[in-house]
């Protein structure tokens, strides 16, 4: 069962302004490159269903976060039906992101007013995912879709709309800057984040690093520093 309503999700990932893409098969890697994010700051966390039993590593990583980091809230990506929804439910997920818009997927959320966000590449996609009771639209991939100027161009006729893009957002001062002045929500990151070393496993100091610079710099975009 989810921990945090629909609307407590949808702020934080406001006030932090980031969010961390990430799947591993291993739940080692999985909990301290959780844990490296966490220290840096961020409060919400996209475990991705991209593999064989990730359902099993998100319900371990789960029960690690509920007591090891307070505050963390933790949602699934890449969902794309309804049955697959339900099963993360049940494995506590407090959001739902999803590459597309399925209107079977929006119900079994919306029983349980846990957030769900849509991929959209198109006004029409947002608005409709909004009509099923979205209250963050993804656009993905974020740079193919149109990039920053995409976003700017929505808020025109749809200024209620709030979006996070996925896909080409960049861990800099001008990545960042150009998609958060377009009106973007918060951002989703993924690999340009998560850095390795010579060794070729994840720098989790250096992860820590990189998203605590990432995250003042959106905290100084908005002026809230």
């Amino acid at each position: 069962m989810a921990k945090y309503t629909r609307i407590e999700v949808v702020q934080q990932m406001y006030t932090t302004g980031i969010v961390p893409v990430f799947y591993h098969s291993d739940i080692e890697v999985c909990k301290a490159l959780l844990k490296a994010c966490y220290d840096a700051g961020v409060r919400v966390f996209e475990f991705t269903n991209r593999g064989d039993y990730a359902h099993e590593v998100f319900a371990s990583l789960n029960k690690y976060l509920q007591e090891n980091l307070p505050g963390m809230i933790l949602g699934i990506g890449s969902v794309i039906d309804a049955g697959t929804a339900s099963l993360y439910l049940q494995l506590g997920a407090n959001f739902i992101v999803a590459p597309i818009v399925n209107a079977e997927t929006a119900k079994v959320c919306n029983r349980r007013k846990v957030a769900w966000m849509p991929g959209c590449g198109s006004v029409t996609e947002i608005s409709y995912a909004e009509e099923l009771g979205a209250e963050v639209v993804k656009i993905f991939p974020a740079t193919q879709v149109g990039g920053p100027e995409f976003i700017k161009a929505v808020k025109g006729p749809l200024p209620w709309s709030s979006i996070m893009p996925t896909g080409g957002v960049e861990p800099t001062e001008q990545s960042l800057t150009d998609w958060f002045t377009a009106g973007s929500h918060c951002v989703g990151l993924g690999s340009q984040v998560f850095v390795k070393s010579a060794d070729g496993g994840y720098d989790y100091a250096a992860i820590t690093g990189k998203l605590a610079d990432a995250l003042g710099i959106v905290q100084k975009i908005r002026g809230t520093v």
